[in-house]
């Protein structure tokens, strides 16, 4: 349903997690912000597999996924995956394209969820309009790609058990810094044959590697849930340091004071911090 430029209570609003995720790592002022909640977007419901980008298209529109979770993805000549990103509720699916004419990578469903979606040239004119925005979407885009070079480095040259280790290690710092899941456990939204095209490996190869970290300690399972009941061991044998996640706010070369920076920061009747994550 098409939504209008109108101002929502941020506990109620759709872009919520968007601007949730922004300011996560960069300082939006209330004008800023208001901004970023009057774009005007409209709501789908999609299914698993369905596209929210295909490649060869030219990007009309950015989805801003609600809930659920989606995979960027590539294919070969001869039709063969590789799961490049997994996103999740906040995530902006198309900052990447936001200046590019053509999509050169598809965006999928990975399972049942819901998605915003803005017009393009919306999100061109606030980041040329609100140079905050502007920023903070940057700041974004620069996070996916350096996600981007871990999962790079992850597939080639990690082993199947330290390459799975660590993608189990990271959706869990995650999921937690957004408030999604528990400390170091959740619900894994990947099949054995998804997780196989996300580290370049054979579905029985994945299910063998589970089943080792199982027998180790290292995870627990029950279905599709997955706990760590020795974090500290897990992410040794991952290899997993979360700094390529950029968790914390980004310091701004020039801009707004540190002063400044704390007034504009949401006060406690506009946005809940961000849960961090401690060790």
């Amino acid at each position: 349903m098409p939504c209008g430029r109108r101002l929502v209570h941020i506990d109620d609003h759709p872009l919520k997690r968007l601007l949730r995720r922004l300011e996560q790592s960069a300082v939006l002022d209330e004008e800023d912000r208001r901004a970023v909640l009057a774009l005007p977007y409209t709501l789908k419901s999609l299914d698993p597999s369905t596209y929210i980008v295909r490649e060869g298209d030219p990007p009309l529109q950015c989805g801003v996924l609600l809930s659920g979770f989606a995979f960027r993805q590539k294919l070969t000549g001869d039709g063969l995956r590789q799961i490049i990103a997994v996103h999740m509720p906040g995530d902006a699916m198309d900052f990447q394209n936001l200046f590019l004419d053509v999509a050169d990578h598809s965006v999928q469903m990975l399972t049942r969820g819901e998605v915003a979606f803005v017009a393009r040239r919306d999100f061109q004119a606030l980041a040329r309009s609100r140079a905050g925005v502007g920023h903070a979407i940057l700041i974004n885009i620069l996070i996916d790609a350096s996600i981007f070079r871990e999962w790079v480095l992850n597939v080639g040259r990690r082993d199947s058990r330290s390459r799975l280790a660590h993608v189990l290690c990271e959706f869990a710092v995650r999921l937690k810094a957004q408030g999604l899941a528990p400390e170091y456990g959740y619900e894994l939204p990947m099949t054995q044959e998804q997780l196989a095209d996300a580290l370049g490996l054979t579905p029985v190869h994945v299910n063998r590697v589970l089943k080792a970290l199982e027998a180790e300690g290292l995870i627990s399972r029950n279905r599709r849930s997955v706990s760590f009941p020795d974090w500290e061991r897990m992410r040794q044998v991952a290899d997993f340091n979360e700094r390529y996640l950029h968790l914390e706010p980004q310091r701004q070369a020039s801009g707004p004071s540190p002063a400044r920076q704390a007034a504009c920061r949401p006060s406690s009747s506009s946005l809940p911090p961000v849960t961090s994550i401690s060790r």
